[in-house]
Protein backbone atom coordinates (compact mmCIF):
# COMPACT_ATOMS: atom_id res chain seq x y z
CA UNK A 1 0.00 0.00 0.00
CA UNK A 2 1.44 3.46 -0.98
CA UNK A 3 1.41 5.98 1.50
CA UNK A 4 -0.14 9.22 -0.36
CA UNK A 5 1.60 11.68 2.65
CA UNK A 6 -1.20 14.23 1.89
CA UNK A 7 -0.66 14.70 -1.94
CA UNK A 8 -3.45 13.73 -4.18
CA UNK A 9 -5.11 14.55 -7.58
CA UNK A 10 -3.44 16.52 -10.14
CA UNK A 11 0.05 17.13 -8.86
CA UNK A 12 0.08 13.40 -8.18
CA UNK A 13 -1.14 11.69 -11.59
CA UNK A 14 0.65 14.87 -13.34
CA UNK A 15 4.42 13.45 -11.67
CA UNK A 16 3.77 10.14 -12.55
CA UNK A 17 2.59 10.94 -15.88
CA UNK A 18 6.04 12.55 -16.59
CA UNK A 19 8.03 9.41 -14.89
CA UNK A 20 6.41 7.62 -17.81
CA UNK A 21 8.16 8.95 -20.38
CA UNK A 22 11.14 8.09 -18.33
CA UNK A 23 10.09 4.90 -16.74
CA UNK A 24 8.47 1.88 -18.35
CA UNK A 25 7.83 0.06 -15.30
CA UNK A 26 5.64 2.53 -13.07
CA UNK A 27 4.66 0.21 -9.36
CA UNK A 28 3.93 1.26 -5.95
CA UNK A 29 7.92 2.13 -4.62
CA UNK A 30 8.24 4.36 -8.20
CA UNK A 31 4.92 6.49 -6.94
CA UNK A 32 6.14 6.70 -3.24
CA UNK A 33 9.24 8.55 -4.30
CA UNK A 34 7.21 10.94 -6.58
CA UNK A 35 4.85 11.53 -3.59
CA UNK A 36 8.20 12.61 -1.45
CA UNK A 37 9.66 14.61 -4.08
CA UNK A 38 6.26 16.10 -4.56
CA UNK A 39 6.55 17.48 -0.47
CA UNK A 40 9.91 18.34 -0.46
CA UNK A 41 9.36 20.57 -3.66
CA UNK A 42 6.24 22.13 -1.47
CA UNK A 43 8.66 22.46 1.64
CA UNK A 44 11.31 24.61 -0.55
CA UNK A 45 8.39 26.78 -2.00
CA UNK A 46 6.75 27.54 0.94
CA UNK A 47 9.66 30.07 1.86
CA UNK A 48 8.47 32.69 -0.22
CA UNK A 49 4.57 31.58 -1.16
CA UNK A 50 3.32 29.39 1.42
CA UNK A 51 2.53 31.61 3.59
CA UNK A 52 3.58 29.69 6.44
CA UNK A 53 7.03 32.08 7.86
CA UNK A 54 5.91 34.40 10.38
CA UNK A 55 8.46 37.08 9.82
CA UNK A 56 6.08 39.31 7.98
CA UNK A 57 8.65 41.59 5.96
CA UNK A 58 10.32 38.44 4.07
CA UNK A 59 7.88 37.73 1.57
CA UNK A 60 5.99 40.73 -0.88
CA UNK A 61 4.17 39.93 -3.38
CA UNK A 62 3.50 42.67 -6.82
CA UNK A 63 1.09 42.57 -9.41
CA UNK A 64 -1.11 45.22 -11.64
CA UNK A 65 -4.70 46.03 -12.17
CA UNK A 66 -6.66 48.88 -14.36
CA UNK A 67 -9.55 51.24 -13.62
CA UNK A 68 -11.88 52.91 -16.09
CA UNK A 69 -12.40 56.47 -15.73
CA UNK A 70 -13.79 58.95 -18.53
CA UNK A 71 -10.16 60.41 -18.69
CA UNK A 72 -8.90 56.97 -19.79
CA UNK A 73 -7.49 53.90 -18.44
CA UNK A 74 -5.85 54.41 -14.59
CA UNK A 75 -3.24 51.50 -13.61
CA UNK A 76 -2.55 50.25 -10.31
CA UNK A 77 0.14 48.56 -8.93
CA UNK A 78 0.44 46.29 -5.51
CA UNK A 79 2.53 44.54 -3.06
CA UNK A 80 0.81 42.29 -0.89
CA UNK A 81 2.48 40.84 2.01
CA UNK A 82 1.93 37.13 2.05
CA UNK A 83 2.29 36.95 5.95
CA UNK A 84 -0.84 39.27 6.62
CA UNK A 85 -2.20 39.66 3.25
CA UNK A 86 -1.71 43.78 3.85
CA UNK A 87 -1.00 45.52 0.98
CA UNK A 88 2.66 47.59 1.95
CA UNK A 89 3.00 49.50 -1.07
CA UNK A 90 0.99 50.62 -4.03
CA UNK A 91 1.20 52.99 -6.95
CA UNK A 92 -1.47 54.66 -9.79
CA UNK A 93 -0.58 56.06 -12.84
CA UNK A 94 -2.16 56.75 -16.47
CA UNK A 95 0.60 54.56 -18.10
CA UNK A 96 1.87 50.89 -17.23
CA UNK A 97 5.90 51.47 -16.91
CA UNK A 98 8.10 50.10 -14.95
CA UNK A 99 7.75 53.61 -12.83
CA UNK A 100 4.73 52.44 -12.02
CA UNK A 101 5.98 49.25 -10.22
CA UNK A 102 9.19 50.69 -8.95
CA UNK A 103 7.02 52.97 -7.01
CA UNK A 104 4.70 50.75 -5.34
CA UNK A 105 8.12 48.87 -4.47
CA UNK A 106 9.60 52.06 -3.06
CA UNK A 107 6.47 52.30 -1.02
CA UNK A 108 6.62 48.79 0.64
CA UNK A 109 10.26 49.37 1.21
CA UNK A 110 9.25 52.91 2.90
CA UNK A 111 6.73 51.64 4.89
CA UNK A 112 8.43 48.21 6.05
CA UNK A 113 11.79 49.61 6.50
CA UNK A 114 13.36 46.13 6.37
CA UNK A 115 16.11 45.48 8.44
CA UNK A 116 17.25 41.92 6.37
CA UNK A 117 16.93 40.17 2.97
CA UNK A 118 13.36 40.00 1.52
CA UNK A 119 11.98 38.19 -1.48
CA UNK A 120 9.71 39.90 -4.20
CA UNK A 121 7.46 37.83 -6.11
CA UNK A 122 6.47 38.81 -9.17
CA UNK A 123 5.25 37.68 -13.05
CA UNK A 124 7.32 37.66 -16.03
CA UNK A 125 5.79 41.37 -17.46
CA UNK A 126 8.37 43.36 -19.03
CA UNK A 127 8.48 45.53 -15.84
CA UNK A 128 9.88 43.18 -14.13
CA UNK A 129 12.57 42.24 -16.81
CA UNK A 130 14.14 45.85 -17.18
CA UNK A 131 17.77 47.22 -15.91
CA UNK A 132 15.86 49.24 -13.69
CA UNK A 133 13.95 46.53 -11.82
CA UNK A 134 17.10 44.30 -11.09
CA UNK A 135 19.46 47.36 -9.89
CA UNK A 136 16.30 48.84 -7.25
CA UNK A 137 16.30 45.18 -6.16
CA UNK A 138 19.77 45.25 -5.72
CA UNK A 139 19.93 48.07 -4.23
CA UNK A 140 17.49 47.93 -1.44
CA UNK A 141 18.80 44.48 -0.49
CA UNK A 142 16.00 42.51 -2.14
CA UNK A 143 16.04 39.33 -3.74
CA UNK A 144 13.54 38.73 -7.21
CA UNK A 145 11.54 35.50 -7.76
CA UNK A 146 9.21 35.07 -10.89
CA UNK A 147 7.04 32.27 -11.59
CA UNK A 148 7.85 30.20 -14.23
CA UNK A 149 6.05 30.80 -17.99
CA UNK A 150 2.48 29.89 -18.02
CA UNK A 151 2.26 29.36 -14.32
CA UNK A 152 -0.36 32.03 -12.63
CA UNK A 153 -0.65 30.26 -9.38
CA UNK A 154 1.96 32.11 -7.64
CA UNK A 155 0.38 35.03 -8.39
CA UNK A 156 -2.93 34.09 -6.89
CA UNK A 157 -3.26 36.09 -3.58
CA UNK A 158 -2.01 39.45 -5.91
CA UNK A 159 -4.64 38.81 -8.36
CA UNK A 160 -7.11 37.76 -5.29
CA UNK A 161 -7.02 41.16 -4.07
CA UNK A 162 -7.88 42.61 -7.22
CA UNK A 163 -11.07 40.72 -7.83
CA UNK A 164 -12.09 42.14 -4.01
CA UNK A 165 -11.53 45.69 -5.50
CA UNK A 166 -13.28 45.06 -8.38
CA UNK A 167 -16.22 42.94 -6.58
CA UNK A 168 -15.88 45.45 -3.84
CA UNK A 169 -15.81 48.66 -5.19
CA UNK A 170 -15.12 49.31 -8.59
CA UNK A 171 -17.28 46.88 -10.54
CA UNK A 172 -19.27 48.40 -13.64
CA UNK A 173 -18.18 51.82 -12.37
CA UNK A 174 -16.37 54.28 -14.85
CA UNK A 175 -14.60 57.23 -12.77
CA UNK A 176 -15.17 60.64 -13.85
CA UNK A 177 -11.68 61.35 -13.51
CA UNK A 178 -8.46 59.81 -12.52
CA UNK A 179 -7.82 62.07 -9.52
CA UNK A 180 -11.47 60.69 -8.32
CA UNK A 181 -10.62 57.46 -9.01
CA UNK A 182 -7.03 57.68 -6.70
CA UNK A 183 -9.12 58.88 -4.43
CA UNK A 184 -11.54 56.07 -3.87
CA UNK A 185 -8.81 53.13 -4.49
CA UNK A 186 -6.55 54.64 -1.54
CA UNK A 187 -10.09 55.00 0.83
CA UNK A 188 -10.80 51.05 -0.33
CA UNK A 189 -6.94 49.94 0.54
CA UNK A 190 -5.97 52.14 3.40
CA UNK A 191 -9.52 52.93 4.81
CA UNK A 192 -10.99 49.34 4.21
CA UNK A 193 -8.82 46.64 3.17
CA UNK A 194 -5.93 47.17 5.51
CA UNK A 195 -7.39 47.96 9.39
CA UNK A 196 -11.53 46.69 8.53
CA UNK A 197 -11.54 43.43 5.77
CA UNK A 198 -11.29 40.30 7.31
CA UNK A 199 -9.57 37.68 5.86
CA UNK A 200 -9.70 33.93 6.65
CA UNK A 201 -6.14 33.15 6.26
CA UNK A 202 -5.34 35.70 8.60
CA UNK A 203 -7.24 34.01 11.42
CA UNK A 204 -10.65 35.87 10.17
CA UNK A 205 -9.43 39.03 11.40
CA UNK A 206 -7.72 42.22 9.18
CA UNK A 207 -4.90 42.30 7.98
CA UNK A 208 -3.55 45.03 10.12
CA UNK A 209 -4.85 43.53 13.77
CA UNK A 210 -3.66 39.91 12.59
CA UNK A 211 -0.21 41.58 12.26
CA UNK A 212 -0.87 43.61 15.86
CA UNK A 213 -2.22 40.41 17.20
CA UNK A 214 0.82 38.21 16.27
CA UNK A 215 3.51 40.47 17.38
CA UNK A 216 1.75 41.23 20.80
CA UNK A 217 1.82 37.42 21.41
CA UNK A 218 5.36 37.39 20.22
CA UNK A 219 6.38 40.17 22.63
CA UNK A 220 4.74 38.52 25.64
CA UNK A 221 6.24 35.27 24.97
CA UNK A 222 9.70 37.05 25.40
Amino acid sequence: MVRSYGVYGKVLSRAIENMRTTTKVVDARHVETVIKKVIEQRKRRAYFCGGRLVISERRSRLAEGSIRTYEGWLYLAVVVDLFSRQVVGWSMDSRMSKDLVLQALLAAVWRRKPKQSIMVHSDQGSQFTRYEWAAFLASHNLQPSMSRRGNCHDNAVAESFFQLLERERIKRKIYKTRELARQDIFDYIEMFYNPIRRHGHAANLSPVNYERQYFSEATNCL
